[in-house]
């Protein structure tokens, strides 16, 4: 019998482009061109530099989970997916800084909370990914050859001790810019002999 204190969602039903809501004249396209029909923005890009990731390692039934500790599982590896991008979806005086943050999180547990150890590195792997155009002119959002990817070990990153780090950091503690093709045997070797804390707070 469920445990009627909790409200548990079950798993979200598919929906598909050409849905309609009810009681309007509106898809569900239109409401994602309305959300994200500029792969330039900060959130959006974040999410299309997952789904490339997912792709890449293969991935092809997933959807990302807003609150979980790593963006994506491949074979019992954890990976966190980082992105940035010279260009921004608004005005700026130069190109942006190329750098990564939030490389840390707490776990959370809806029963249990947070994780009382605080924000910690929770994935095996990380990729960091860097949308390379440098003029609007020339950014196509759906060109994977526009993006540099490197991938990084959670030891190495362990050892380089923050929270954040620059594109200098991370071509240092990876193998440099892995293509897209090769990210999924990239990550699997990576991952190797790297331990994440899996132990309960309860």
């Amino acid at each position: 019998m469920m445990d009627e204190s909790w409200i548990v969602p079950p798993p979200a039903s598919p929906i598909h482009g050409d849905d309609a809501f009810v009681g309007t004249d509106a898809t569900v396209n239109d409401f994602w061109r309305f959300a994200m029909s500029d792969l330039r923005m900060n959130n959006t890009r974040g999410y299309l530099a997952e789904f490339l990731v997912a792709k890449a390692l293969g991935l092809h039934e997933v959807n990302r989970i807003e609150w979980d500790a790593y963006d994506l599982l491949l074979d019992g590896i954890r990976v966190e997916v980082k992105s940035s991008a010279h260009l921004q979806a608004r005005e700026q005086p130069r190109p942006s800084r190329i750098g990564f943050s939030g490389l840390k999180g707490t776990r959370y547990h809806p029963k249990h909370q947070y994780d009382p150890a605080g924000k910690q590195l929770n994935a095996h792997v990380y990729v960091f990914c860097v949308q390379t155009a440098r003029t609007h002119e020339e950014y196509r959002p759906l060109d994977v050859n526009q993006w540099s990817f490197y991938v990084v070990k959670r030891s190495a990153l362990e050892k380089h001790g923050t929270a954040g780090v620059g594109l200098d950091a991370v071509a240092r503690l990876s193998r440099g810019v892995i293509p897209w093709s090769d990210l999924r045997a990239s990550v699997i070797q990576a991952a190797t002999g790297e331990v994440v804390n899996d132990a309960p707070w309860w």
